[in-house]
């Protein structure tokens, strides 16, 4: 990779499709940027409380952030925030579910959530990659 720096044509703020990327170089670009890399893998979700359930696990988020994907968002901005300085993020959701449990409209809440908390950081100055693939 070299000077070359990892990210750097994906916008510090945007929640995408991993398409080309794997887990292990987006974890390597978080590492190099000295950004938090947060990783969740869902597919063994069924419900948007399995989603949550999963997320406040693996992200290690503070429980409270597992009751609805307001407290989601919450736990991802304002408590991390209040926290102390942070340089930045790289989020990879692996196999969110997809089933009629959790289907199109359940997806995109979920996406709209981590939206919402990238714009959140661009306010800050702060990147918030995140990447997605479908089960």
């Amino acid at each position: 990779m070299g000077m070359d720096l990892p990210l750097k044509n994906i916008r510090p703020n945007i929640v995408q499709s991993i398409r080309a990327f794997s887990v292990t170089e987006l974890q390597a670009a978080a590492d190099q940027l000295g950004h938090h890399f947060l990783y969740a893998k869902l597919s063994s979700a069924l419900t948007k409380q399995d989603v949550l359930d999963l997320l406040v696990q693996q992200f290690k988020l503070a429980t409270t952030g597992g009751k609805n994907f307001d407290s989601l968002y919450d736990s991802m901005t304002d408590t991390v925030y209040k926290s102390g300085p942070q340089t930045g993020f790289v989020v990879v959701l692996e196999q969110v579910p997809a089933n009629a449990k959790f289907d199109k409209e359940g997806r995109e809440q979920l996406l709209d959530i981590f939206r919402d908390t990238a714009d959140y950081w661009g306010d800050r100055k702060i990147p918030f990659r995140c990447f997605y693939s479908f089960l």
